[in-house]
């Protein structure tokens, strides 16, 4: 899924962008192999697959924004147009608002309450097995620092191939305790870095889709943008 975000205002948190060019696309099945033997032979056979994981979804896309001095009502005093954009897209599956002074790393609690409430039971490609390390920068949420390599992380790929560079992903959390708040997932923005297909973008990311086989419906994600 591929999608443009322009941010209309900027505040000390993150605030909801206004979307646009929004489209997806999937892989495409490929054909099956064709095996043809002899009557009476026994043959012995090792089939490597790569199957697209129905469990993760990706989004990807550009930022622009403003900076902008607005009243109450919104009326603009004055207005600075970014040319080149920093800070971070966040994405979360609650419909109600983030607190984002409470905003912090997830730990393993959140991450298994999030695996349940997802149905990914699977221990090869879970959310805990995904983010299983803690490697990334230093950054902002508004004025809050969250420390370097202080939150179960990844790196989504650079030209199909794995990297620890660029497009950084953490699992955060807004809660005070395992069972109030809510899980966002936050990937530093990148300035027109070449991405997982060798085009350039701002952001990638994954979130987990639901695990069930019975599972026949997408799960909306509600997303903001912080411009620092």
């Amino acid at each position: 899924m591929i999608f443009l975000i322009s941010s209309i205002n900027s505040f000390a948190e993150p605030v909801g962008p206004i979307v646009s060019n929004n489209y997806s696309v999937t892989a495409t099945p490929t054909s099956a192999a064709m095996i043809n033997t002899t009557g009476g032979s026994i043959t012995t056979m090792v089939f490597n697959v790569t199957a697209q994981n129905i469990r993760w979804k990706a989004y990807v896309g550009n930022v622009s924004g403003t900076l902008t001095l607005d009243d109450a009502n919104n009326h603009t005093i004055f207005d600075w147009s970014l040319s080149n954009v920093a800070g971070e897209v966040y994405a979360t599956r609650s419909s109600q608002a983030v607190s984002w002074s409470n905003l912090n790393c997830s730990n393993s609690t959140h991450i298994y309450n999030e695996e349940i409430a997802m149905n990914h039971t699977d221990i090869f490609d879970n959310i805990s097995a995904t983010f299983s390390a803690k490697k990334h920068d230093l950054f902002y949420i508004g004025t809050k620092q969250i420390g370097q390599d202080a939150c179960y992380s990844i790196h989504t790929f650079v030209n199909s191939t794995n990297q620890s560079s660029n497009f950084e992903e953490v699992l955060l959390y807004d809660g005070t305790n395992s069972t109030n708040g809510h899980f966002v997932y936050s990937t530093m923005l990148e300035q027109n870095s070449q991405g997982f297909d060798n085009n350039y973008y701002d952001f990638q990311m994954i979130v987990p889709e639901n695990g069930l086989s019975t599972w026949s419906s997408a799960t909306p994600y509600y997303f903001y943008v912080e411009l620092t």
